[in-house]
């Protein structure tokens, strides 16, 4: 008996994920499906990770979205030598597939999108002075993000490398019209900031309380393992305002909130910890005290994918953008 042959899905390339999402267009998305999920119109699905060999892990990550009809899943691989994610977008009341999308932009894109949406909603409307702590390769885009957000006026770069965060520098000189400053310890970088943003892989934490400005917003978005960590534990203590992707994923991943907070589910605990598209909800910007500072945690969230994962599915549809696969069904099983 011939399979028989169902609808057809897309393949989307990562050139296809360029050419139809860019940065600003994602933190827009991101804002409002965020904002959806925490109404009611959605849900995250905790992450599923698994540890092996020399700081190696595998990922999967998901959302669903009943009121948009759509539905899928993030699996990506990450070793010392190599990383490679997919994105598989499903039609949630038909129950069929749509789309299988190569994501390693995808990923970058809400990564650095996510960061701008807690920045748009925690820092103060006069922040232009940003810290950044690391130089990998999600730096520029972190850098870009918070610059649609909030337009700066100076970057200053730490990472432990002179090489790299000099390097950094001169590419992120080139690419936005902002004065940028390559220094030479954490403090330097740190002093007067009106936003500090982590982004590294760090095994234990290493900026304190006393390393913020007042009036400061702190974007946490580096050690998104349990084995990683930023910031030390003082850094609760001068917070009036935390905001999270998600709650559940923070409290399965993050070393720094898992630490502080452990199972203390009281208004001093868990309850300060509100998720940002509750945040977006309320349409209220943080209020802070002058000394206080704002704390931004993301660790990744379904939902931040699937959004971005939608928007290039709809925009490739209807450009005419991506290769098919044919799908089937029906095919028998053999004994």
């Amino acid at each position: 008996m011939e399979p028989k042959m169902k609808k057809t899905a897309l393949w989307l390339s990562e050139e296809d994920v360029a050419g139809t999402v860019s940065l600003t267009q994602a933190i827009e998305v991101l804002q409002l499906r965020t904002a959806e999920v925490s109404a009611g119109g959605g849900s995250n699905i905790e992450k599923a990770l698994g540890t092996f060999g020399d700081k190696s892990s595998l990922h999967a990550l998901g959302s669903v979205l009943p009121s948009a009809g759509y539905g899928g899943y993030k699996t990506w691989v990450n070793t010392p030598v190599g990383a490679k994610a997919m994105y598989s977008l499903f039609d949630v009341k038909a129950g069929t597939f749509l789309a299988l999308i190569e994501a390693n932009l995808l990923g970058q894109l809400r990564t650095a999108a996510i960061t701008g949406v807690g920045t748009r909603w925690l820092a103060s409307p006069k922040a232009d002075d940003l810290a950044l702590i690391g130089s990998g390769r999600q730096a520029l885009a972190q850098v870009a993000a918070i610059h649609a957000v909030r337009p700066l006026r100076r970057v200053r770069v730490w990472s432990r490398s002179p090489e790299n965060r000099e390097a950094f520098a001169a590419t992120l000189a080139a690419r936005l019209d902002v004065a940028v400053q390559a220094v030479d310890s954490l403090e330097a970088a740190t002093d007067g900031a009106s936003i500090v943003t982590l982004v590294t892989r760090a095994t234990e934490p290493f900026l304190h309380a006393n390393m913020l400005a007042p009036g400061a917003h702190l974007n946490a978005v580096g050690a998104i393992l349990p084995t990683n960590a930023e910031f030390h534990a003082d850094v609760f203590d001068r917070v009036q305002t935390i905001a999270v992707d998600d709650v559940a994923n923070v409290r399965k991943a993050s070393q720094e909130f898992k630490g502080r907070f452990g199972s203390d589910t009281s208004a001093l605990g868990w309850g300060r910890v509100k998720p940002i598209g509750a945040v977006i909800q309320e349409g209220v910007q943080a209020v802070r005290s002058d000394d206080s500072v704002s704390l931004f945690k993301a660790v990744g969230m379904g939902i931040s994918d699937l959004a971005l994962a939608i928007q290039a599915y709809e925009a490739c549809r209807a450009s005419g953008r991506g290769q098919t696969l044919p799908l089937q069904q029906g095919v028998p099983m053999r004994f």
